[in-house]
């Protein structure tokens, strides 16, 4: 079965109170069991324009992925993410795993 991922392109406002919103979805992505596999770190922007901060994190599958994004526990992080970032996010299927 495939796995899930969220792919976020991100530009973080005030970093001092992101930390609120990394630390209210730590619990909710350990009851997902997701994996960061990028976040953040240092990038080369080869084509197009990008946000500063990527961050790519995987699934078991993609219904998981989904399942987490729509959690009443991480909307409620999400609300704190929301005034101090600005971001594009996906959720998107593994390739034939």
């Amino acid at each position: 079965m495939p796995k899930g991922y969220w792919v976020a392109h991100v530009d973080v406002n005030d970093a001092e109170r992101y930390k609120d919103y990394i630390n209210a979805n730590g619990p909710v992505f350990a009851e997902y069991g997701a994996r960061f596999l990028i976040r953040g770190g240092p990038k080369e922007v080869r084509e197009g324009q990008m946000r500063a901060r990527t961050v790519v994190i995987e699934f078991k599958d993609f219904a998981t992925a989904k399942a987490c994004y729509d959690s009443v526990a991480y909307q409620d992080a999400k609300a704190l993410r929301d005034p101090v970032s600005a971001g594009d996010m996906e959720i998107i299927e593994g390739y034939g795993e």
